[in-house]
């Protein structure tokens, strides 16, 4: 499992919702539903978890993933269906009759309008509303209607009609006022649609509480048959009332923005509503200042992404009033090219839906606060604790040195910088030794660092006449700490260096056991253990591995160049043979080094002469400054 992955798994809410599967292209190829995202997920990346060959084949495909949370289980299962129908991603099964969510539509263009069941929207001038999870449920809302507000189910073309036929069978039940009679006027049954409307919107307060009282009423009466049936209509009522709120109704563009704020940190997340559903969102994050109003946090962000947005919608919801916004909207009207309109809604399904997004927006800023923290543990924090080993107060800036060749040539060294536990990748120096022959690590880390720090201070000098005295990303930023790549060896040769340039910077080595792993740090002469388990040490393990790999890749691209080239070959008296026979005998130039003159001599088509400049070279008059790695 990526860690990514692993990573985003545990930000998983017990809560519905709607999940997106995509591939290392970033191409959408599974979307699911769940009641529970967490549970529904994690069941993927569970090896006993067994979904078949093709989701199997899905599962491995898996680039990364993202969720969006619902408040049921009913608003997961539309929006799923509203990416399947925009994205048609591969893995998921689809309808070949492209079947849809049924919806009670109201045909308010009409004079006497009907409350109809369909199950597809139009561009008719009806009012819908839906989807519904079943037709079922459709059909006892519409009956539920149909009765609270004695409304006509027959489709007679009126007021054509009126008086031409004899009334139907619900005229006679008391469920129809009769407007084939003629008997209620369009005015008033306008009243009556009206009600409807407010109805199937959501204020459905009043309705309810006239059905309760109807309810207790006939209960207490022991009519249980009709309490009965008003119990069945508040439970349709709820039904209906559990409508979708990421399915718009009138086939319009909307962008619906939210923002979540804390701290000096906010996130402003935008559902996208496309042909009257919702398509997809997209998240910001933001650097604000913690004394910025929101409003203000809003106007910044509408203002910077409008101006790059391929497209802006007749229509955007924002959660938060901004100021000015008249001159906003007339910018936006000329950016779109027609009228634009900016609402913070206080009611109804746009209110729901605002709310939604701005749930999702503080769950999405909530979880990078949670991975910023443990970021922070990684890196800040595991400084300071170096800083507490040590007993060295606000190290921030820690550079590592590490020396790398192939038996002699083509030395090179690596600085590598990390700057509050981060890799500082434009920062990084290489050098190819100019000054060492031969495999002399201490004298070549030497000259990388008289090189680096002469550097600075020379950059230094020359900033000072300008009146500055450091420069970003040059080398007279000094680090707080070095760290060498080593022990007593490495480290006295860098105090010997910055002693001689007048420096007073910290330097500690990177043990190394014998199987050539960290264990612990050398400073002012003492070894210091650390927990291997700790973050400080988790950071010791990357800056070490990071200079080594620095080095290593450098000086592959010099061989690379030079192709195969050998110390031995700038040994005096060692020709192509000498130098073959002496690689079949000595594994190591360790081993070679550790050879006397008369091991050396005594190899294939060797001689005293040869063998005694070999033995110098690898063996350079320095007391001080002892040769080979540490």
């Amino acid at each position: 499992m990526r860690p990514e992955i692993e990573e985003k798994l545990k930000q998983l809410p017990n809560k519905p919702g709607v999940y997106l599967m995509r591939d290392v292209r970033d191409d959408l190829i599974y979307v699911g539903k769940a009641k529970s995202l967490t549970k529904r997920v994690h069941q993927y990346f569970q090896p006993s978890h067994d979904e078949g060959i093709k989701k199997q084949q899905m599962v491995e495909r898996i680039h990364r993933f993202e969720f969006i949370v619902c408040d049921t289980e009913l608003e997961a299962l539309v929006l799923e269906n509203n990416f399947i129908k925009e994205y048609h991603p591969k893995y998921n099964t689809m309808l070949r009759d492209d079947k849809t969510y049924p919806y009670i539509k109201v045909t308010v263009a009409e004079a006497y309008p009907r409350v109809l069941f369909c199950r597809r929207v139009e561009k008719d001038g009806a009012r819908y509303f839906g989807p519904f999870p079943n037709a079922g449920a459709v059909h006892e809302t519409i009956d539920l209607v149909q009765k609270l507000f004695l409304l006509r189910t027959c489709n007679r073309p009126f007021p054509r009609d009126i008086g031409k036929e004899r009334p139907c069978l619900n005229y006679h039940m008391g469920q129809c006022k009769g407007v084939c009679l003629g008997e209620l006027s369009e005015e008033d049954y306008r009243k009556q649609i009206e009600g409807a409307l407010t109805f199937l919107n959501g204020d459905d307060k009043a309705v309810l509480a006239d059905l309760k009282a109807k309810m207790k009423a006939a209960s207490e009466a022991m009519e249980f048959e009709k309490a009965a049936g008003y119990r069945d209509l508040i439970k349709a009522v709820g039904v209906c009332m559990n409508r979708q709120k990421v399915t718009n109704f009138d086939n319009g563009d909307k962008d619906i923005v939210a923002l979540a704020q804390q701290d000096g940190d906010a996130l402003a997340q935008i559902f996208f509503i496309r042909g009257g559903k919702m398509i997809g969102r997209e998240h910001f994050f933001m650097n604000v200042r913690i004394e910025e109003e929101a409003g203000e946090i809003m106007a910044a962000f509408l203002q910077q992404y409008y101006a790059e947005a391929p497209l802006i919608p007749r229509e955007i919801y924002i959660s938060i009033d901004i100021p000015s916004k008249e001159p906003f909207v007339e910018w936006l009207g000329e950016r779109r090219g027609g009228k634009v309109y900016l609402h913070v809604p206080k009611r109804g399904d746009k209110n729901r839906l605002v709310k939604m997004a701005e749930k999702n927006a503080q769950m999405v800023l909530d979880q990078d606060k949670e991975r910023l923290k443990r970021e922070e543990g990684r890196t800040i924090g595991a400084m300071k604790e170096i800083a507490s080993l040590l007993g060295i107060p606000g190290i921030m800036r820690m550079e590592a040195y590490d020396i790398s060749n192939t038996n002699g040539f083509e030395s090179v060294g690596s600085m590598v910088v990390f700057d509050k536990g981060k890799p500082l990748r434009n920062a990084y120096r290489k050098f190819k030794i100019r000054s060492v022959t031969g495999p002399n690590d201490y004298a070549s880390m030497k000259e990388v660092l008289t090189r680096r720090f002469s550097h600075g201070l020379k950059e230094r000098d020359e900033l000072s006449q300008k009146g500055r005295t450091v420069e970003e990303g040059s080398f007279t930023q000094f680090p707080d700490i070095i760290m060498m790549d080593g022990g007593k060896g490495q480290v006295n040769i860098a105090l010997e260096v910055l002693d001689e340039l007048g420096l007073q910077i910290p330097v500690a080595g990177m043990v190394k056991d014998d199987h050539h792993r960290t264990r612990g740090l050398y400073y002012q002469n003492v070894e210091r253990m650390i927990d291997h388990h700790s973050e400080g040490f988790k950071l010791i393990t990357r800056l070490q591995d990071e200079a080594h790999r620095f080095a290593i890749t450098y000086h592959k691209s010099l061989r690379g160049k030079a192709q195969v080239h050998s110390f031995l070959d700038d040994v005096t008296g060692i020709g192509p043979t000498r130098r073959r026979n002496l690689m079949k005998r000595f594994a190591s130039v360790e081993e070679m080094r550790a050879a006397s003159v008369e091991e050396l001599a005594a190899v294939d088509g060797m001689d005293v002469r040869a063998a005694q400049s070999l033995y110098d070279f690898l063996h350079p008059k320095r007391e001080d400054n002892p040769v080979g790695k540490h």
